[in-house]
């Protein structure tokens, strides 16, 4: 789908336009880059147990510095605009997961706000411009409205993704069949005559949790480890992510090379776009709202159906009583010390009152021990029982994976101290 370029332009230095022609390439990589965005951002945050904050902070600076090189140039060059890309679509991801994961905000809640948000970034955007077209992104402020815009679609489209699965219970690979449908229903009115520029925001969002449904398909294991884990091809996040990133810098390349998506080449080589029916969109936008009306129908019939969540909450006590120390004997001395390290500045916030520091502690722990368990677990299962079992009780206190709010301090430093004494 396409849209049609806008002549007019405001104040600001005029530029060639910044944004690739909408060919079957621009969806093909975006599909690419939303697909790194999500395991990646995965693979940094718990494989290598940075933290999810940690791991926000980190792509915010890139997300700066890059989107900082796009902004100075003057016209389209695909290596730096879809490395932007890449990085605003782990940025995205990883702002709603913060939302959801470490501050509990429902994921409704959390698609509510960013829908909101998003229609404001589009009323400024069109009352300042007088255009949401992105074959008219030809000045700073249109630019800037554009990836203002592009970094909202991905956080909106991380939480819509993640409630529909909340919802459903689908598994992943089941998951990428709505969004593919609502895309090729979304399509298929645009080529009957929809508005094209609500047609290229809508499967832009729409891009988001059908990239990472296909993410968490090739990456999650066969076997679930869990009742309601998810289950998919057992490649791993980082082989997922190496072979979309190789995937990503081949098309790259091919643009390049080829400059098949510059607006001004692909104009000179096609048809211009004709002008629009009013009759026939406002059809396909009642066509728009049907297929809203019956996605919504779908969702709530998946969650009235017996399907599989994630296994309620539990006290999970090992019935095995071990010795300080005991549990953790035969682990690697330098991950206990990391993990008692944690704890024990969790265990000193929590004291002295500071508890933002005490609950970055404590998902700084949960993050370190879920990367670990791949090497831990192997070594001693009884052991490794019981100290998960404890580390619950702490992120119980805390609220952290648990859907109870953070409990007193005093409860967190019994909590703590009991894993300090059961790790010696």
């Amino acid at each position: 789908m396409t849209t049609t370029t806008e002549a007019r332009t405001r104040s600001g230095r005029l530029m060639l336009n910044k944004v690739p022609e909408v060919t079957v390439w621009f969806w093909v990589i975006k599909v690419l880059c939303t697909t790194v965005g999500e395991s990646f951002a995965d693979w940094i945050n718990m494989k290598l147990g940075v933290g999810l904050v940690s791991t926000a902070w980190i792509f915010t600076a890139v997300f700066v510095a890059v989107l900082a090189v796009q902004l100075r140039l003057k016209r389209y060059v695909p290596f730096p605009y879809w490395l932007t890309v890449v990085v605003v679509s782990v940025t995205g991801t990883l702002y709603t997961d913060i939302l959801t994961d470490q501050l509990n905000v429902p994921l409704w809640i959390s698609s509510a706000v960013f829908s909101v948000l998003l229609a404001v970034v589009f009323g400024v955007w069109w009352l300042r411009e007088r255009t949401l077209s992105i074959h008219s992104v030809t000045t700073l402020p249109r630019e800037s409205f554009y990836w203002l815009a592009v970094l909202v679609t991905f956080a909106l489209g991380t939480a819509t993704g993640d409630w529909t699965l909340e919802l459903t219970g689908w598994s992943p690979g089941v998951s990428v069949l709505l969004p593919l449908g609502l895309i090729a229903a979304i399509t298929a009115l645009w080529r009957f005559g929809a508005n094209p520029v609500l047609s290229f925001w809508l499967a832009y969002i729409l891009t988001r949790p059908l990239g990472a449904n296909i993410g968490d398909w090739l990456a999650s294991p066969k076997v679930a480890q869990n009742p309601g884990d998810p289950t998919g091809l057992d490649l791993g996040t980082f082989t997922t992510s190496l072979i979309f990133l190789g995937l990503i810098l081949a098309t790259v390349v091919y643009l390049t090379v080829t400059r098949s998506d510059v607006t001004e080449t692909h104009e000179a080589t096609h048809a211009a776009h004709t002008t629009g029916d009013p009759r026939k969109e406002r059809v396909a936008l009642a066509g728009f709202g049907l297929l809203a009306v019956a996605t919504a129908g779908l969702l709530v019939w998946a969650h009235s159906q017996p399907h599989v969540g994630p296994a309620p909450e539990e006290d999970n006590t090992s019935a095995v009583q071990m010795a300080p120390g005991q549990a953790v004997k035969k682990f690697p001395p330098t991950k206990v010390a990391a993990l008692k390290k944690l704890a024990s500045t969790s265990l000193k916030d929590a004291r002295s009152g500071n508890a933002a520091g005490a609950h970055a502690a404590a998902q700084s722990l949960r993050d370190l021990w879920d990367a670990d368990q791949a090497s831990l677990q192997p070594l001693d299962q009884t052991g490794w029982t019981s100290i998960d079992a404890q580390m619950d009780k702490v992120l119980g206190t805390f609220g952290i994976d648990h859907s109870n709010p953070p409990m007193s301090p005093a409860q967190q430093e019994k909590e703590l101290n009991a894993l300090l004494t059961d790790m010696g």
